[in-house]
């Protein structure tokens, strides 16, 4: 029996549930949490999909786990078997016909632009019928919408503990802070500091949110602090007219100016740090079973970010 028989012959889901658990979780003490079995479990369990691939797919350490090249190709392939199998698993189920009202999801400003957006565009054309609707929320108010019910799933950012506590994190990219500008802004010339950056009129996220507290901590790294009379605001349209008609400074997640940045509609300025970055990903209540149209759009949000990197 060839390698190639041996595997499509002999791989389990319980294998693919197993590496897509612990590519996502980072840690085969996360992972095996998520999983509910034991690391030791775990562990045995991944070596048999190794054995059965011929080939290593994941590299541990004390740090954590990191894919291997084939394990990055394979990892594409293990998430659409296995949405398949839930969407298959839900249309199956007695009662499961999508339900009349609307799926309402949410998610940050930053995310509405750069993934929300193109991937409801292609829903839209393959399912004409659906009926979504879409909020835009700080991460708090994301959350707790999330978990009360309200919202079947949201595009935010991994928080404390505490404000995880009852709901799911899958992640989907990291997202830096930029520090962007109009075209022919004075400050696009070589040399230029984030001191003289923060002279200019700037825009800032609100106190409290996960942006503002990052702008705050590259500030202090470099011995500065904000201005106090910054626009605070979480909305990108009005951001974005004050940046470009109006010479502010933008301090802002690269998710919501990605494709101006992309079609130079707007400037990063060209400093050396742009703060931290922040994991963002879906977010689903524990011990909630999806709708197939939820599993459909997870499908497609995990598409996305395959396909075109944020």
């Amino acid at each position: 029996m060839d390698r190639v028989s041996r595997f499509s012959q002999r791989v389990r889901v319980r294998h693919l549930h197993a590496f897509v658990a612990t590519a996502q979780q980072g840690t085969l003490g996360r992972a095996a949490l998520h999983l509910g079995i034991t690391q030791p479990a775990l562990s045995k369990t991944l070596n048999e999909l190794e054995y059965l691939a011929g080939e290593p797919l994941l590299l541990r350490s004390s740090q954590g786990t990191e894919l291997t090249a084939s394990g990055t190709r394979f990892l594409h392939d293990a998430i659409r078997i296995l949405d398949a199998l839930n969407i298959v698993d839900q249309v199956m189920r007695p009662g499961s016909a999508p339900q009349p009202g609307p799926m309402h999801i949410g998610a940050l400003p930053t995310a509405i632009v750069s993934v929300v957006a193109p991937v409801l565009a292609g829903l839209q054309q393959h399912y004409p019928g659906w009926r979504i609707q879409v909020s835009t929320l700080a991460n708090d108010a994301l959350l707790m919408a999330i978990k009360s019910g309200q919202m079947a799933l949201g595009i935010g950012r991994m928080a404390e503990p505490v404000l995880m506590d009852g709901l799911n994190f899958e992640l989907l990219y990291l997202e830096t802070l930029r520090l962007v500008v109009a075209p022919h802004h004075p400050l696009l010339h070589a040399g230029v500091t984030l001191a003289e950056a923060l002279s200019w009129p700037l825009i800032l996220s609100p106190r409290g949110t996960v942006p503002r507290q990052n702008a705050e901590s590259l500030m202090t790294s470099h011995g500065l602090r904000l201005p106090d009379g910054a626009v605070e605001t979480l909305s990108t349209t009005l951001a974005r007219r004050l940046t470009l008609s109006h010479g502010y400074v933008w301090l802002v997640p690269y998710g919501a100016v990605r494709d101006d940045l992309t079609s130079n509609q707007l400037r990063t300025l060209p400093l050396p740090s742009q703060g931290m970055a922040e994991a963002v990903g879906i977010l689903t209540r524990q011990q909630h079973a999806p709708s197939p149209e939820q599993l459909q759009l997870v499908a497609a949000l995990r598409q996305r970010v395959l396909d075109v990197p944020v």
